[in-house]
């Protein structure tokens, strides 16, 4: 547990120093990866103890995702025009948003009670799934962008980070959505 409060925090600092320096990407980028590692790693635990095999298919499910909007995306079944990029950055925002007031109301003793493997927190979940799949195309649009307009080097390790952040988010949203689903067995 210790662990992985070391990861969230110093990832989070790590993740907002990316984000507003990208130049510093090639050393941050790594450092954050091995924090997320941490955190992924106590997560993916404490799901493989409750429900078996349950991160194996998490990881197939993220992985199949991935290199399906990377087909959508290459073969031009998917573009990621600006209305596109708009509508996926504003659902991201939301559920940032969302997010953010969970843990605030977490932290006054409400527990995360949507999450709970009803209906309603399952749909939410396939939502979120969705939004973070939705996310893979707007950053091969990036990468594609900026590798066209001849960006700087340190921009291919922005890039990298923009990816690792998408494949977490989804990875853990998978998690949560099978847990539902396998708690309501």
């Amino acid at each position: 547990y210790m662990l992985m409060m070391v990861g969230f925090v110093a990832g989070f600092i790590l993740c907002l120093f990316t984000i507003f320096k990208p130049k510093y990407s090639p050393i941050t980028s790594p450092v954050y990866a091995i924090c997320e590692g941490l955190i992924v790693g106590a997560i993916s635990f404490s799901y493989g103890a409750m429900f078996d095999g349950i991160v194996q298919n998490a990881v197939g499910i993220t992985y199949a995702t991935l290199f399906a909007m990377l087909f959508l995306y290459k073969t031009g079944l998917v573009v990621a025009t600006e209305k596109f990029k708009r509508v996926v950055f504003t659902a991201t925002l939301g559920i940032a948003i969302f997010y953010m007031i969970l843990f605030v109301l977490s932290l006054f003793g409400h527990p995360l009670m949507i999450f709970n493997g009803g209906l309603m927190g399952i749909g939410i979940s396939l939502f979120m799934c969705v939004i973070a799949a939705l996310n893979f195309i707007t950053d091969f649009d990036s990468i594609d962008n900026l590798a066209s307009y001849g960006a700087p080097k340190y921009f291919e390790w922005y890039c990298a980070f923009s990816l690792l952040v998408t494949m977490i988010w989804l990875y853990l949203e998978v998690l949560r959505l099978l847990a539902q689903l396998n708690s309501r067995r």
